[in-house]
C-alpha cells in the first residue's frame, strides 16, 4: 500500500510538474518583460535558415533584447527587414529596444524577427524547440516555441474572440 502511494505521489508530482512547462510555451514572465505568442514558420526538409517570431512586452523598465540561441540552429541573429526603395531589406541588428510599457510584436512578412541560421534540423508544424532570449538588464530566459504556418494561429484566434466579444453586448 506504501508503494502504490508513493507511485501516485509521484505521477501527481509529476502531473504538476509538465504545467509551468505547457504555461510557458505561450507567455513567459521575467522581471517585468513579458513574452508570449513565440512561433516558428515551417520550413522546407533541408532549408538552412527558418525564422521565429513572438510578443516582448516591457513593464515599467525598458526591456533590451541583446541575443538568441537555440539548440536546433547554429546561431541565432536579431534582424529587422525594411524598405529601402522598393526592395525588402533584411539587416542584422545587435539590439532591439522596448521602451517601458510598450509591446514589439514580431510577425512575418516585415519588421523584427529572430533568423535561425544553420538549421540543425526542419522545422515541422505542430513541434516545439527551445529558445534563450537574452535581455541587456534582466539576464536570460527559455521559452518554447511552437512550430506553425505564418497565419495559423493569429488571425484565426482573434476572428474567434471578436466573434464572441460580439454575443455579450
Amino acid at each position: 500500500m506504501i508503494a502504490r502511494a508513493a507511485s501516485l505521489a509521484s505521477a501527481l508530482t509529476l502531473g504538476v510538474a509538465l504545467l509551468p512547462s505547457l504555461a510557458s510555451a505561450h507567455d513567459v514572465t521575467l522581471d517585468d518583460i513579458r513574452i508570449a505568442h513565440p512561433f516558428a514558420t515551417p520550413t522546407p526538409p533541408g532549408a538552412p535558415n527558418g525564422a521565429a517570431y513572438l510578443d516582448i512586452t516591457a513593464g515599467d523598465e525598458p526591456a533590451t533584447l541583446v541575443g538568441a540561441s537555440s539548440p536546433i540552429s547554429g546561431v541565432v541573429e536579431l534582424h529587422d527587414m525594411i524598405m529601402d526603395d522598393g526592395n525588402m531589406q533584411m539587416r542584422k541588428l545587435d539590439a532591439i529596444e522596448i521602451e517601458a510599457g510598450e509591446t514589439l510584436t514580431m510577425r512575418p512578412g516585415g519588421g523584427y524577427h529572430l533568423m535561425l541560421l544553420g538549421l540543425e534540423e526542419t522545422l515541422v508544424e505542430g513541434e516545439t524547440f527551445p529558445l534563450t532570449l537574452e535581455f541587456a538588464e534582466q539576464g536570460e530566459v527559455e521559452i518554447e516555441v511552437g512550430v506553425q504556418e505564418a497565419n495559423a494561429g493569429g488571425e484565426a484566434a482573434d476572428g474567434h474572440h471578436d466573434h464572441e466579444h460580439e454575443h455579450d453586448h
